[in-house]
């Protein structure tokens, strides 16, 4: 692997990239080093920092944009973990075993030491780190060098999250709260909803780290648009720090080729009428169990709607009968699904989703209303930027949820058929949720148009890391 110090590379802004360990956030880094190489070519030299096994999601989405020559990729070994089996280093990939992969990426004695070993030994002008990494900031540090934070988090939840954070001994025996300090509309969210981290201040103490090295670092960059977080947006930068809101990453969306125009999923699609199907993902990482899964698949055929559903639970059939019932009306995918490209067919009228940060934003960049079904994490969270915020969805079941599978009810599967029929009905519930979501999609796609909020924004940070790389004061 040739140093990135080397000589020949003097002139060129060397940015090296460390994103955690999921395919949903290795997608969107990866979105962003090739915007970066695009938007000043031959000036930015991106670097994908990844363990071997992730090797092959970040060469999948670069050839997705035809950008394989871009970006460079330099790898660092994976923290060894017990109870992993070897070369299993994704979230997508470790099933029950996911936890494992979470504790190991905030853990600094494990991962810390590959990282910073490839960080000093690449040298590079800037680190952009995804939040995970806390301790990149510091090693930037003692470098000389700028870090910028990462997330695929949009404004809205990390500000909740935040704010919750600051008060979990305030509300840790009620059984909903309210978030402070936001500005728009009052957000509530049951205890049972909360990130883990937020459910006790025992919990609540590991996560303090990521947020400080938030404040410590030079920049604050999003996956988003200011137009869809506005008020949001607005509240930052936080003192000292800069704030760069670069997205939809995921647009302009690469021309349909292979990968996507000549896909069964897309051709089945085209033979669908306008706005009459409802996609189904539940993103790369979040299990759903088989019973839960039974109860979906007979939803989604009692519903009497045309649906796509991309499925990764391997090893799980639907009930006997069920596919010949359903018949043409249904596609059942298994495996990776062109989700941008499918979200952009006019076929779709709807997107049940997990609402996870880059499919919510991916449905908003296609004009494309969601139905609402969290499961994890900070997914509870951004559904209410879906349904409270910016009305462009409404909620699959308003049952007992929970971000512990030992709380979670199973969603019925006359819920599933109500929710979606009522939706996609003409005239129904989802119409005016699809006239503002298409709002939303003309905002995103002018944002990284040329002169866009996003565009000038990328180009904005690149002047600045290229300010700072030569002793400047950054305005």
């Amino acid at each position: 692997m040739q140093r990135m110090a080397s000589s020949e590379h003097n002139e060129k802004l060397r940015i090296l990239i460390v994103p955690f360990f999921a395919t949903s956030h290795i997608g969107p880094h990866t979105d962003l080093a090739v915007r970066l190489a695009a938007a000043r070519p031959g000036a930015v030299e991106p670097t994908m920092a990844v363990t071997p096994a992730n090797v092959p999601v970040v060469r999948s989405a670069l050839e997705r944009h035809g950008a394989s020559a871009a970006v460079r990729i330099a790898t660092y070994p994976f923290p060894a973990v017990g109870g992993l089996p070897a070369g299993v280093e994704n979230l997508s990939s470790a099933g029950a075993d996911g936890w494992r992969i979470d504790a190991a990426a905030i853990d600094e004695a494990l991962t810390r030491p590959a990282q910073e070993a490839l960080i000093r030994e690449l040298s590079p002008d800037v680190v952009l780190t995804d939040v995970h990494f806390f301790w990149n900031s510091v090693i930037a540090g003692e470098l000389g060098v700028p870090c910028v934070t990462f997330s695929v988090i949009g404004p809205f939840s990390t500000l909740a999250m935040d704010h919750l954070h600051d008060t979990v001994d305030g509300y840790s025996g009620c059984h909903e709260v309210i978030v402070p300090r936001l500005p728009g509309p009052e957000i509530r969210i049951p205890r049972t909803e909360l990130p883990e981290f937020l459910r006790s201040q025992e919990t609540n103490d590991g996560f303090e780290p990521p947020f400080a090295a938030m404040r410590r670092c030079f920049g604050l960059a999003f996956n988003t648009f200011f137009e869809l977080e506005r008020q949001y947006c607005e509240l930052y930068p936080w003192p000292g720090k800069r704030a760069y809101f670069l997205g939809p990453l995921s647009l302009p969306l690469p021309p349909a080729g292979a990968t996507a125009g000549e896909s069964p999923c897309i051709r089945w699609l085209g033979l669908m009428p306008r706005c009459s199907v409802v996609y189904v993902c539940f993103g790369t990482y979040a299990p759903i169990s088989a019973d839960q899964l039974r109860e979906l698949a007979l939803g989604l055929e009692a519903s009497e709607k045309p649906f796509l559903w991309a499925l990764r639970a391997d090893g799980w059939a639907p009930p006997e009968g069920w596919e010949e019932r359903v018949g043409k009306r249904g596609m059942l995918l298994r495996g990776w699904a062109p989700q941008a490209a499918i979200l952009a067919h006019p076929a779709v009228g709807a997107f049940l989703t997990h609402c996870g940060s880059s499919s919510l934003l991916e449905a908003a960049s296609a004009g494309v209303p969601m139905l609402t079904w969290p499961l994890v994490w900070d997914q509870f969270i951004e559904e209410r930027l879906v349904t409270d915020v910016l009305k462009i969805g409404e909620r699959v079941w308003s049952g007992s949820r929970s971000t512990w599978d030992a709380e979670k009810e199973t969603v019925p599967a006359e819920a599933v058929a109500r929710a979606v029929a009522r939706f996609l009905e003409p005239g129904g519930t989802g119409e005016a949720a699809r006239g503002r979501a298409l709002e939303l999609a003309a905002k995103a796609n002018a944002a990284v148009a040329e002169g866009g909020s996003s565009y000038c924004d990328l180009r904005r940070l690149i002047d600045d890391l290229v300010e700072a790389k030569q002793g400047r004061p950054v305005a």
